[in-house]
């Protein structure tokens, strides 16, 4: 009898320890975690930041400087007049691409003054944010609201008049019903709203959490769709049109710069914001020695949306003493300018890119806080 129930007993322990082994190989630390994520406030924060930059840029390195340098206007009839779209036009051209992702975020312009009706408050809620950022613009407003069971985040920030080109226009269109504005002024606000999903009442104290793969994709969202706008809308039909192309030595030649500078530029702009949200172009054939991958979770990433593009790269990565939230996207060749340029530059080691084809990586990184 001894020798069966010490049998037993021994199949038992390993049975226990083949399920404990399990479940610690299943839930694993690079798997998310439902009682962590980044507070909802700071994610708007994150996605306003991206926003932003890209407009910013946009209006002062393409409208503004090439108006003076070549005389080259922004319109509201852009395609008609073989022009330039106004900054407004860019950012709701963006966000119908960035919307349609169905990533769980949109964004969209609104005024209390708006040139287009469609773009004025629908709801109280959204009159009183808009007042409120013309009033005291130095932070958002936001707010949590229930629709058909779900719930969402919501966050205006003030649309501020960042050129000269933004107040002629509004002080001069004959549907503006305020014409007197100047520059750093409110013209309105930039609403962000941010799926949370079935209310947790635990949530209220947490700041209503969003998993971390979730903010990369909103991140992501925004700048794969600038940079479509950027080279369909303006790069691809200017230089179709002989108007002006886009040169790498952009700022010296008059000319616009290259999508990929576009990118590069807008990062820059978001460190201004001191979120500690970072964004960057890496290739395994880079044109740009900047453009190098720096350590092996860059090199995994490419290899491994190089393969499977349709799925980003997650990884946490340690760096110092903070953990952050890392993403590598693939930067596909959407646009023929992307493929000539690549193809036929001096400095580039690949020269048989296709349209479609994953020309590099897009590398979304931010610090997890508390973690």
């Amino acid at each position: 009898m001894a020798p069966a129930k010490s049998q037993r007993m021994i199949f038992f322990y390993s049975f226990l320890f083949f399920l404990v082994v399990s479940l610690a190989g299943f839930v694993s630390p690079g798997m998310p975690d439902e009682r962590k994520g980044v507070h909802a406030k700071l994610v708007a924060d994150y996605i306003h930041s991206v926003i932003e930059a890209g407009r910013t840029f946009y209006s002062k390195q393409v409208v503004e400087r090439l108006g003076k340098a070549i005389s080259l206007r922004a319109t509201e009839n852009w395609v008609e007049d073989n022009t330039l779209p106004l900054p407004a036009q860019f950012l709701i051209a963006s966000s119908k691409i960035s919307n349609s992702t169905g990533v769980g975020m949109n964004y969209s312009l609104m005024s209390l003054w708006p040139l287009n009706k469609k773009n004025g408050p629908k709801t109280d809620f959204e009159k009183s944010g808009l007042r409120a950022v013309v009033d005291d613009p130095g932070k958002p407003f936001t707010w949590v609201v229930q629709r058909k069971g779900l719930w969402y985040f919501q966050a205006i920030y003030p649309d501020l008049a960042v050129t000269q080109s933004c107040v002629s226009c509004h002080n001069s269109h004959p549907q503006s019903r305020k014409r007197d504005y100047k520059i750093g002024d409110v013209m309105g606000g930039i609403v962000i709203n941010i799926a949370l999903g079935r209310f947790n009442p635990a949530q209220k104290e947490d700041g209503f959490l969003v998993p971390p793969e979730n903010v990369a994709d909103f991140v992501h969202a925004v700048i794969g769709s600038d940079r479509r706008v950027y080279s369909r809308d303006v790069v691809d039909r200017l230089g179709q049109k002989n108007i002006v192309r886009a040169t790498e030595n952009w700022m010296d030649n008059d000319t616009l710069p290259l999508p990929a500078q576009f990118l590069t530029n807008a990062s820059k702009l978001t460190d201004k914001y001191n979120l500690g949200l970072g964004f960057r172009l890496i290739s395994l054939w880079p044109i740009n020695k900047k453009n190098r991958v720096r350590n092996k979770f860059e090199q995994m990433g490419l290899e491994s949306v190089s393969i499977h593009p349709i799925r980003p790269y997650i990884s946490q990565v340690k760096v110092g003493k903070v953990l952050y939230f890392k993403a590598v996207y693939p930067d596909l060749a959407v646009e023929p300018t992307c493929v000539n340029c690549h193809n036929k530059h001096p400095k580039s080691a690949k020269k048989d890119f296709e349209l479609r084809d994953v020309m590099g990586g897009v590398v979304v990184s931010f610090p997890l806080k508390g973690w």
